[in-house]
This record gives structure tokens, sequence and C-alpha cells, in this order.
């Protein structure tokens, strides 16, 4: 068989055939092997023809098989210059610059396609040198030539000497216009990227693309959206990927008319099953807070591109609609499309938005199956999961298990330490993080600050505050002044940190002095208190936070007629105080309560189950605070009041639906009060089983009879 399809390309003519077959080769069927196999058996023969020669010289070269390559040429009498520019473009593509230089070297003849294409080998390998000394040496330079050595300065950032070298070129196409335009803009040299394409002679798509994105890139989004109808009004015929920038410039300022004019441009040219444009379409959707049209966009074809599959999962996500983001990556999984680290980070941060912790530990089990876990974006994500959902050990494994740490990896976990009260952790991952010689942040310093306050750590404080006004890359801004507020008000500083106020060097914000006053609600200092009160109200008059602040201290000094009054001025003025809520997430659902909750519909079990730990507590001692009633009633309601806050009844909810052992993770948008945070611990003890809260300022983790902040917070 072999030798008839042998015998039946002699016949034929043999360099049309081999160039049609050279096409196939690299999807070669085991004829076409076999076939191979025969010209390479002929090709050995010193009566070999060129075309068979020149085919195996291609088949090699298109399956990178160089050494197999060069063999051939060598074996072919008199190559040419357009071989040897093949040859040597193999080996500067495969970094094999030497081989590449050599042959170069050997050439009989250059022309300027070699010379050129020799430059442009040594540019992506990196070799800039022998790149420039090329150019230097080229007996006739054309427009590609300089153009070529532009583009090279451009690459190793050294936009200077491109520049001179433009300004050089005795003749300039629009190719190299783009490319010094393009230099600009990548370099945040926008105005003379402006005035430069305003003295082109000509210009074509690339030329109004590249502005319209690299000004996008810069911030002006709004200049090139005006280029964008500058381009549409001179006719020139739009690509699909100038509308995939002008849909992610108008994402970037939400500008949906025009988003959507441009939407119908991309039906009209044909590009709404291009997957660039259709990630971008969904992406400018998503942003401009329109899921819906996102979602049809998507469901326009059966996608099986991971990125498009990607951005709808983060268009959710974005949106706050963290249960449809899950559905789409389940949904994505089920359609065998196969999830990269993009889908990862947002399903995670799905479930981080959820507080689902059972739906993150699921995606993080799929993750470790397709070794995704220490990469870096998807461990970042872990560790924020496992933080939010008040695992701080699974989020130390997890920032462990990273390959390559960034600041955003070691801000998130020492964050992480400082919101569930691990000072001296923090302060140890803050030493690491110098020893790898990566630069802190204010974000660095705002959690070391924030891991100060929840220890109580004030010399630690006073020097990272100190370090920070002198750190050349850090200005102290107002979460550094609110942290170190807290940091004084907690250690009884009322005083000192009020002085701190009134010298920052920033306005102060309403956040700082709530810090203090907080602070002194703690220490029950009423004089600091109501000047703080004062200031507060003077910048956000209907600031409920500080009325309930300042009323609750009132309460607490048996005030009782400046609560009342209190309570007047906050009806007048129309504020409305926060209702506390606690809640707790099984199986993606969130099981809210506030206080004296009937509606849910497990009620009836979880009244009996705070009537059996009401009476445990009075076993083991527990006497109710009634300073935390808050309310001039009688002994019996106050106690009554006390014991149906909302995170008991969302505590009671956690040991009736949830498997005995198990750890209750319960979370609540106001500080706990003095008295469930004792009633907390012994109830703990009790059940035997870990109780973590979360309040807003920190993690509490109860053990035993015992908590993890140590009674300081």
């Amino acid at each position: 068989m072999l030798k008839s399809r042998a015998l039946f390309f002699r016949k034929t003519n043999q360099s049309s055939i081999l160039f049609g077959l050279s096409i196939y080769l690299p999807f070669s069927s085991s004829f076409v092997e076999r076939f191979s196999q025969y010209l390479t058996t002929i090709s050995s023969n010193a009566n070999s023809s060129y075309p068979n020669c020149k085919f195996l010289f291609f088949h090699h070269l298109n399956n990178q098989r160089l050494d197999e390559a060069r063999e051939v040429l060598n074996k072919i009498p008199f190559p040419g210059v357009h071989l040897y520019t093949m040859m040597i473009d193999g080996y500067a593509q495969n970094n094999r610059l030497d081989e590449a230089i050599q042959l170069f070297e050997k050439m009989p003849v250059r022309d300027t396609v070699s010379w050129n294409s020799m430059i442009k080998g040594c540019l992506n390998c990196g070799d800039l040198i022998t790149a420039r000394k090329l150019f230097d040496e080229m007996p006739g330079r054309n427009v590609v030539s300089w153009t070529t050595i532009v583009n090279g300065y451009l690459q190793f950032e050294e936009i200077e000497v491109a520049e001179r070298l433009f300004f050089e070129m005795p003749v300039k196409d629009v190719a190299a216009w783009n490319s010094m335009i393009y230099g600009y803009l990548k370099f945040g040299r926008v105005d003379d990227a402006v005035n430069l394409f305003g003295k082109m002679p000509s210009r074509n798509v690339i030329s109004w693309t590249s502005m319209i994105d690299g000004l996008d890139y810069n911030g002006r989004t709004d200049e090139a959206l005006i280029f964008y109808k500058k381009m549409a009004a001179s006719g020139v015929q739009q690509s699909s990927n100038t509308l995939s920038c002008v849909l992610k410039a108008c994402a970037n300022v939400m500008a949906l008319h025009l988003g959507v004019q441009s939407h119908g441009q991309i039906v009209k040219f044909g590009f709404c099953f291009d997957e660039f444009v259709c990630t971008s379409l969904l992406t400018f959707y998503a942003k401009c807070k329109q899921m819906e049209n996102a979602s049809k966009v998507f469901n326009e074809k059966l996608h099986d591109n991971v990125v498009i599959w990607t951005a709808l999962v983060t268009g959710y996500g974005l949106n706050h609609k963290h249960r449809s983001a899950l559905m789409v990556f389940r949904d994505m999984i089920q359609m065998a499309v196969l999830p990269n680290q993009s889908s990862f980070t947002s399903a995670l941060n799905s479930c981080s938005g959820l507080e689902a912790l059972d739906k993150g530990k699921a995606i993080h089990a799929v993750a470790v199956k397709l070794g995704l876990n220490s990469d870096i974006f998807v461990g970042n994500s872990l560790v924020v999961l496992y933080t939010v959902c008040g695992n701080i050990n699974d989020a130390v494994a997890a920032f462990n298990n990273i390959g390559v740490k960034n600041d955003v990896s070691w801000n998130s976990i020492i964050v992480g330490s400082a919101q569930h009260g691990q000072g001296m952790l923090a302060l140890t991952l803050f030493t690491q993080m110098i020893r790898h010689e990566v630069d802190p942040d204010e974000i660095t310093f705002t959690g070391l600050l924030s891991a100060c306050s929840h220890s109580g750590m004030l010399q630690k404080a006073r020097c990272f505050f100190e370090y920070i006004s002198r750190y050349k890359s850090t200005v102290i801004k107002l979460p550094h002044y609110v942290c170190m507020v807290d940091v004084l008000g907690r250690c009884g500083k009322l005083e000192e940190a009020e002085e701190l106020i009134y010298n920052m060097q920033v306005k102060p914000n309403s956040i700082v002095w709530l810090a203090l006053l907080s602070a002194c609600r703690m220490h029950s200092n009423l004089g600091v208190a109501e000047r703080a009160a004062r200031s507060i109200l003077d910048l956000e008059p209907n600031c409920s936070a500080a009325y309930v602040l300042l009323s609750n201290i009132y309460a607490s000094a048996g005030k009782w007629s400046d609560v009342s009054r209190m309570r007047v001025r906050m009806k007048q003025r129309g504020v409305v105080k926060q209702p506390g809520c606690s809640w707790v997430t099984l199986r993606g659902i969130r099981h809210e309560f506030v206080c004296a909750d009937r509606s849910h519909p497990l009620t009836e079990k979880i009244y009996e189950k705070l009537d059996w730990l009401g009476g445990k507590l009075k076993e083991v001692g527990h006497v109710p605070d009634e300073r935390f009633a808050l309310h001039d009633v009688e002994e019996e309601q106050k106690q009554e009041m006390l014991s149906y806050h909302s995170e008991r009844l969302a505590i009671a909810f956690g040991l009736v639906a949830t498997a005995e052992g198990g750890a209750i993770t319960v979370m609540k948008n106001l500080r706990v009060c003095g008295d469930c945070h004792g009633a907390i611990k012994l109830i703990a003890k009790i059940v035997g089983r870990e109780i973590i809260v979360r309040d807003s300022t920190r993690f509490h983790h109860f053990r035993n009879g015992m908590c993890s902040c140590g009674d300081y917070w």
C-alpha cells in the first residue's frame, strides 16, 4: 500500500501536494506519519529532490523539532534566504538565541527581512544590546527595522530612547505612529500621545483603538469615549477589539446609554459570538447593575469558554447576587467547563459574601483536586473566606499553602488575625512579611494597629503609629487615627485620645469621634462622652449611633431623664435606631433574629432551649448584669429582656439545628452586650461546644467558660 502511494506522489506535482499536506501535519493521521517516514528515508538519499526536503523542513519546524529541521536544512544545496530566516525564527521563538545568531552569521546572503527577524528574535529573547548592535550594523533599514527597534526599547521601558529613534525615522508608516502612541499611553504620557495622534497623517482602526484603550487605562475615560464618537464620525470601520475597549470604558463610568449603543454596533457588525466581545458585554452590564441583560447576553448561545462563564459568576457577585453566582459556578462544572483561578476567586468571594462556610469548603476541595489551592488569587480568597466565617486556623493554613505571597496575602492574614483578637500572631506575621521583603502599606498598618487595639498592646501601637509618620511610602490616614484613638480609649487614655483627635493632620470625621465615644461607654466617662457626641452631631446631625451610645452611657449611670431627653431629640429629628440583629448561616441559608423574635419556624424549640439554658445558667451561679438592660423597668423585666437578646436566640437556634459537638458561628451587626458576653462563656461550657460570635468590632471564640478576647473588647 505504501509503495503504491509513493508511486502516486512520484507521478504527481509533488510541490503542491506536499505543501497541502504540510498544513495538516500538526494533526497528522497514521498515513501522513508513515508518509513522513517514507520522505525521511528518501531525504537521506543524496538524490532526494528539493521539494521533499523542503516539505520535511516545514514539517519539523511546525512541530518544533528544531534539530531535525536544521539537519534537513543542511542537506538542501542552496536553501535561500527565506528558509534561513524561518530557521532563525524557530530558534528565537524557542529561546535558542545563540544558535539563531550563529546561523545568521553563516548566511551567505542576508536581506532586510532576515536582519529584521534577527533583531526581533533578540528582543523576544530579552537581548536588547545585541538587537541594537544588529540594527546599527544593518546595511539598509526599512520602516519595519525602525519600528521593531522602537518597540524593543518600549518593551524594555526605555521610552526616551524609543522616542528619539522614532523622531529620527526617515519614513514612518501608520504602524510606527501607533507604536509610539502606545508607548506614550503605556507610560502615562497621555498628553504626548494625544498630541502625536493629532499629527498623524493617516489613522487606522488600531490608532483609534489604542487611544480609546490608553485614555481609559490612564483614568481619562470621558476623553476615551469622546475619541470613540470621533472615530465613529470619521468613518473608520470598528473592530471587535475597538468595541471591547469601548465597553470596558463605558463600564468604568457606568455609561449605560453609550454602552447599549455599542451593543447595537456589535449586532450590526456580527460580533455577537466573539468571545472577547461577549465577555466585555457581560462585564459592562454587570458593572451597570443590569444583570438581567448580562444573563440574556450569556444565554444567546451555549458557551464552553471559561472566561465567559467566569464573567457571569463575577458579575453576579459584583451585584451582591451571591446565590446566583454560586448557581452559575455549579452549572459551569456540570457543563464540563473547567474553572480557572478567576472562576474560583469569584466563587469563593461569593461564599464570603454569604458567609457560607460549607459551600466555601466544597469549592476549596474542587480547587485542591485541580491543583489550584496554592494559586495566589485562590489562596487569598480562601484566607478571606475562612477569616470572615470565623475560622482563623483554616485561614492561616490557607495562607501557608500559597506558593508565592504578595502584599494582599500578607495584609489579608494580618487583618484577619486582628479581627480574631490574635495580636501576637499579627505581629509575628508582620515580622515574617518584612523578612520576605514585602513592603507594608497603609492596610498593613491599619491591621497592626487594630490588632494592638483588640489585644491591649498600647506601647506596640505607639511604636507603629510613630513608624507610620516616618515611613516614606505611607502617610497617616483616617483609618490609622481611628485605630489609635480606639487603642488609647480601650486602655483608658481618654483625654490623650481626645487630644490626638484635636491634633490630627487631617480633618476628623464622625468615625474617629465614634471610636472615642464607644471607649467612653466602656470606662463610663460622661464628660468626654458628651463632648465627643457633640462633635459627631455637628458633623452628622442624624447619626443614630451617637444618640444611642450617649443614651446608653446615661442609662448605665442611671440618668433616666437624660435618656428620655435623647429619645425625644431622636424622635424630633426622625432618627431611627438601628435594631440589633444576629444570624446563623446553615447550608447557604441565613437565619436572622432580633430581640425577643418569634418569627422563625423553629420558635417553639428555640425558646424551649433558651428556658433550659436559663435554668442551667442559674445553677452555675450566673447573675444577669442589669446595667445592660438600658430601660427604666422592673428588675424582672430587665432580666427577661436580657435573656431574649438576638445573639442568644441565634445560639439557641444553632444548638437546635446543628449536630452536637460542632462549632456554632453567630454574626451580629452591633457590639455584643456585656451580660450576653458573660452568659455565652458559661453556655459554651454547659453545652460543651465552641461558640463563635462576630460582633461589630471583632470575633469572640467562646470555649470552656472562657473567651478569646480575655474580657477585653
